[in-house]
């Protein structure tokens, strides 16, 4: 049986809050683990000219690249995998996190700082087969394809862990992707489950009649038959792995986090920065809560300690 990685605080998302969180937090002489892959952050693929000391035009991966390197200069460590599942707060008041690639990490304070989903596909006729065929959570309607043909889009862990979930419930999985940005271990477990990937592929329109979705046609003409397509972009979403640990979601939309003004939630050990507590979406405001995150988290961490007897150091 694999053994568990331990550490103090770890950090799901590497832009800039998470980032911000990692620096502060490791400063404080506590075990830090960021999560994540810096190509998901937003700011990677966007420039910025309205952050203070910045002038002209700055690269986003630029800065991300940098703010890694500060992280690491501190003691932070990183994985550039996904969190698939959370459980906690465990006996010992912390919590377990399930990784892509079959590992797991425990934590005595985790900060979420993954950001906002912008999800869909963007195909005429989506808004009007969700929940007729079509899903964006494997975790909350895969029983409803028990012994069916169903098919996965996405590129990222949330997909390929999905199109996993469903081997196990479904008749015939298939994952649509164009570039699977997961790790090599859960592409291999896909393999062996019997999901049928197809890589350099997207779906470029939904077949369905008056009952529902009927299938997809791809971009490259093939066409499938199906019974049911999920939607699964990027990581998990914060909604679906802290929100079954009770973790209060805005009333509303349900997508943000609601925090304190320390970044805590209202599940002691777990906090949040950035974009997933909702907007604006400027970097200013991720940096400047990631850095209230990483500071909080550490201090709920020695805190532990002291109440444990195990010192302060």
């Amino acid at each position: 049986m694999m053994e568990a990685m331990d550490y103090d605080v770890v950090i799901l998302g590497c832009g800039p809050g998470g980032l911000q969180a990692a620096v502060h937090a490791a400063r404080r002489k506590v075990r830090v683990l960021v999560l994540g892959r810096p190509g998901a952050s937003s700011l990677a693929r966007a420039h910025v000219e309205n952050y203070l000391c910045v002038p002209g035009k700055a690269p986003g991966e630029e800065l991300l690249r940098i703010g890694r390197e500060q992280a690491a200069a501190f003691g932070a460590d990183f994985r550039e995998e996904d969190v698939v599942r959370m459980e906690g707060p465990t006996e010992a008041g912390g919590f377990r996190l399930d990784l892509e690639g079959g590992e797991t990490v425990l934590a005595t304070a985790v900060v979420v700082a993954t950001g906002v989903q912008r999800r869909g596909l963007g195909l005429k006729g989506e808004k009007d087969l969700v929940g007729r065929g079509l899903s964006y959570c494997v975790d909350c309607d895969a029983n409803f394809y028990r012994g069916r043909r169903v098919a996965v889009a996405g590129d990222g862990s949330a997909a390929a862990h999905g199109a996993l979930t469903l081997s196990r419930i479904a008749a015939e999985v298939h994952l649509v992707t164009r570039e699977p940005a997961t790790s090599p271990k859960l592409l291999e477990r896909l393999g062996e489950a019997g999901v049928r990937v197809l890589t350099g592929r997207g779906v470029a329109e939904l077949v369905s009649d008056e009952q529902g979705l009927r299938g997809i046609r791809l971009d490259d003409g093939t066409e499938l038959e199906l019974d049911g397509l999920f939607v699964e972009t990027g990581a998990k979403g914060a909604m679906e792995l802290v929100s079954v640990l009770g973790v209060e979601m805005d009333p509303e939309k349900f997508t943000y986090i609601v925090t304190n003004k320390n970044q805590a939630t209202n599940i002691p050990g777990i906090f949040a920065c950035g974009d997933i507590c909702g907007p604006p979406f400027q970097m200013a405001k991720a940096v400047g809560e990631g850095c209230v995150a990483g500071l909080a988290a550490a201090d709920h961490v020695r805190k532990r300690r002291q109440e444990a007897g195990g010192g302060d150091p």
